[in-house]
C-alpha cells in the first residue's frame, strides 16, 4: 500500500514522504495512529495545502518534547517484582510497566511511547529508550528489584542483587531435568528386540 507520512516515521522517511508499505502495517499501525493517510490524489493534494500547518505544529511539539527530554534525561525508576533468589522474574516487566513506573517518577508517558527492543525476564538495571517525539527519544533506567530497598543497594552497586550460588544451583537443576527429559524421551525410543530374533536365545537344546 502507498501512504504519505504525517510525521516522521523511523526507518521509513520524514513527513511528506509518499512510501509503499504492507497493508497490514498501514491498516493496523500508520493509519489508525494518524501517522499517514493513504496516497490518494486528494489526500495528497490535502496535504500539500496544509504542510505548512503541519511542519508548525510538529515544530512546536518537538519543542515540547526537547524540553521534557532535559529533565527526564537519565531518569531511573523501580520496578518491584517476585523474583527467585537466582534473580529469575515470576512474569516479565511489560511496556505498560516501565510507562507506569515513569509516570510515576513525574512523566506522564504511554505505553506505545516505549521501545521495547528486549524481554525484561531478571532483576538488574536496564537502559530503556522513551519516544517523546518522532524526532525526539530520551533513555532511561529501569531498575527491576524485589523490593525497594534491594532497589537502592542496586542502584549503589550498579547490579542485580542475586546469589550466585543460587544462581548456581538453578541452572545445574535446570540441567538436570534437561538431561532427565533426554533420557526419558531416548528411552521411550528405544527398540526392544524379541527374544526369539536374537542368535541363541529361545532355542530349545538339542536331546
Amino acid at each position: 500500500m502507498q501512504v504519505i507520512l504525517l510525521e516522521r516515521v523511523e526507518s521509513l522517511g520524514q513527513m511528506g514522504d509518499v512510501v509503499n508499505v504492507k497493508s497490514g502495517y498501514a491498516r493496523n499501525f500508520l493509519l489508525p495512529r494518524n501517522k499517514a493517510l493513504r496516497a490518494t490524489d486528494g489526500n495528497i493534494a490535502h496535504f500539500d495545502a496544509q504542510k505548512k500547518v503541519l511542519e508548525t505544529e510538529n515544530l512546536k511539539k518537538k519543542g515540547e518534547a526537547e524540553k521534557v527530554a532535559k529533565k527526564m534525561d537519565g531518569l531511573k525508576v523501580s520496578i518491584i517484582r517476585q523474583a527467585s533468589e537466582a534473580g529469575q522474574l515470576y512474569g516479565s516487566v511489560t511496556a505498560r510497566d516501565i510507562a507506569d513506573a515513569a509516570g510515576a517518577g513525574g512523566f506522564k508517558t504511554g505505553k506505545d511511547q516505549v521501545r521495547m527492543e528486549r524481554a525484561y525476564k531478571l532483576l538488574g538495571l536496564y537502559p530503556v529508550k522513551i519516544s517523546l517525539h518522532p524526532e525526539v527519544t530520551v533513555e532511561i533506567t529501569i531498575n527491576i528489584a524485589r523490593s525497594e530497598e534491594e532497589a537502592k543497594i542496586q542502584l549503589e552497586k550498579g547490579s542485580a542483587l542475586i546469589s550466585k550460588n543460587a544462581a548456581e544451583e538453578e541452572a545445574e537443576e535446570a540441567a538436570a531435568k534437561a538431561a532427565k527429559a533426554q533420557k526419558a524421551a531416548a528411552d521411550a525410543e528405544a527398540v526392544f528386540t524379541p527374544a526369539e530374533d536374537v542368535p541363541g536365545l529361545g532355542e530349545q537344546p538339542e536331546a
